[in-house]
């Protein structure tokens, strides 16, 4: 059975600093939106649920992720524009559907992301406006960087950093002023969601390069809304990512500690308050696993015979 269309009715209007907007979404338990069959918006995205932000500063605007609908993006940018805002600028933190969905929207505008981001859409654009539900057209980024790129919003500095953290095109932004981590994928709050299974000890690597940005507070795409809302998650939530990761890693030679149950895992971190238990991560902690110990096994079978 498909869902009734009023894809953006649930959403909420956050504000974790002064001049930054959070969108947000989802983590409504029973709640869907597009369909009872398995789709990336329901099950990749609302159930998790989603932030994508907007920072303001006179008339203009700096939006960070178009969200998971046209209908979500039609709000944000109705949001800003009844604002005072008329100079709008978009930033891509990394090329999957749930963060480009609602580019068309913002069609006039420029759309920046780092190169190897609109490869990443290029590659992939048939499966991206095919998929269920399709992300058609899907709107290109028409301003490429490489590894920085510093913007200016009116008065504020916003600094853009190439992270090669849950995928290999990740793009995060520093606004100076506020001390805020925007980090899109890079962190998510209770873990990771691990889309490259085999590019884990790289990611844990640049994890320790996030680290040396500077900055106090952090907002994910993908977090607890009331920690988001109340102005975003300390630099311990860095830390629980990396053991996360960590122990990821350690878990393709230990039985034992594969078994465990996500609470067990995360205890030491949740105690802390770097992050907050959510229980259908569970589900993603699980298909992680799947997904590390399988790619594994594929190298341990793909390797050269000793001697």
């Amino acid at each position: 059975m498909v869902m009734t269309r009023d894809l953006a009715a649930t959403m909420r209007i956050l504000e974790p600093a002064p001049g930054v907007l959070g969108f947000y979404d989802g983590r409504l338990p029973g709640k869907r939106l597009w369909s009872d069959a398995p789709n990336w918006l329901d099950d990749g995205a609302y159930e998790l649920g989603i932030c994508t932000y907007a920072i303001l500063d006179g008339d203009e605007a700096l939006v960070y992720d178009t969200h998971i609908s046209l209908d979500h993006a039609r709000i944000i940018r109705a949001t800003l524009e009844a604002r005072g805002v008329r100079h709008i600028r978009v930033v891509l933190s990394h090329w999957h559907d749930d963060h480009v969905a609602g580019n068309e929207i913002f069609s006039d505008c420029e759309i920046i992301a780092n190169r190897r981001t609109a490869e990443l859409l290029a590659q992939n654009r048939a499966t991206i406006e095919a998929a269920e539900p399709p992300i058609r057209p899907l709107i290109m980024p028409n301003r490429l960087f490489d590894d920085r790129l510093d913007l200016a919003i009116g008065g504020r500095r916003v600094a853009l950093h190439r992270m090669d953290i849950h995928s290999e095109d990740g793009t995060v932004m520093v606004l100076s002023d506020a001390g805020l981590l925007f980090a899109g994928d890079t962190l998510e709050d209770p873990i990771t969601y691990v889309a490259e299974p085999t590019r884990l000890a790289a990611h844990l690597a640049e994890i320790d390069r996030l680290a040396g940005l500077s900055f106090t507070r952090i907002l994910p795409d993908h977090g607890a809304e009331a920690v988001i809302a109340a102005g975003g998650y300390h630099r311990g939530f860095l830390e629980a990512t990396h053991r996360y990761v960590s122990g990821l890693l350690a878990a393709r030679t230990d039985p034992a500690l594969a078994a465990l149950p996500l609470v067990d895992w995360i205890a030491e971190d949740v105690a802390r308050g770097a992050i907050r238990p959510f229980a259908p991560y569970e589900a993603v902690h699980r298909r992680n696993l799947a997904a590390v110990l399988e790619a594994a096994t594929c190298a341990a079978s793909s390797a050269p015979a000793p001697g």
